[in-house]
């Protein structure tokens, strides 16, 4: 096992052992046990009581942090020649379709968040293999395939997150950064959950959420109390 740095010990130390943390706290020493040199991202796993593995018990959905994500998040509008003004002012960053489609057959994926409208998905679907993999492709479900461009490209610029239990009956996703305020990160962690909270099956049975963790990059986790949620 590989040692512990000083930076490390000193995290570790504020931590204690088998204590389940309120959101507040958990959001204010977070904080305080990052000690990176750039602006960690916070993030959120939640373990959920469901089968992932059955359509029915499948959760996954949008959510707008009310404080953001705290990134400049890259949108690529595919969009026809009509709506490349709206597109524009919203703020996408890339906007246009032969193109681009041409540069991510290419390789080319140098975005965060592609949208685009109902009648291009079918010019996107043999570009699968390259989107999907990276979580690039479009989905009706979270709002990237519709008619109202401008909309979605404000949410997403926003703080719009969309997200997806894996196969283990985990979501991850990123909350913020370590430079917001303590209180914005736990505001933004009540949002997902109470998003998730909203999302349960109705097939899934037993305890819901069955655990959740708050860490920043490369710092140790602090487990959260799903009670209190």
């Amino acid at each position: 096992m590989a040692k512990l740095t000083r930076k490390q010990k000193e995290a570790y130390a504020k931590i204690e052992k088998d204590k389940l943390y309120s959101i507040e706290e958990a959001s204010a020493l977070v904080k305080e046990i990052t000690k990176t040199k750039f602006d960690a991202s916070i993030d959120l796993a939640v373990r959920l009581g469901v089968d992932p593995r059955k359509a029915n018990q499948m959760v996954r959905g949008v959510v707008t942090l009310p404080h953001g994500t705290g990134k400049d998040v890259k949108v690529l509008a595919l969009v026809t020649p009509d709506k490349e003004a709206e597109a524009k002012e919203a703020g996408a960053d890339f906007v246009g379709l032969d193109e681009y489609l041409d540069k991510i057959k290419g390789g080319w994926t140098d975005v965060d968040v592609i949208i685009t409208m109902p009648s291009v998905m079918g010019k996107l679907g043999p570009l699968g293999r390259v989107l999907g993999p990276r979580g690039l492709m479009p989905n009706p479900k979270t709002g990237t395939v519709t008619m109202d461009v401008a909309k979605a490209v404000s949410d997403v610029k926003a703080g719009k997150i969309d997200f997806k239990v894996d196969k283990s009956g985990i979501v991850h996703a990123a909350i913020g950064k370590a430079s917001f305020s303590a209180d914005k990160i736990a505001g933004n962690a009540q949002e997902l959950l109470d998003t998730l909270n909203k999302l349960k099956p109705a097939a899934a049975k037993g305890i819901y959420m069955k655990s959740i963790y708050m860490s920043s990059t490369m710092s140790p986790s602090l487990q959260l109390d799903p009670k209190a949620v």
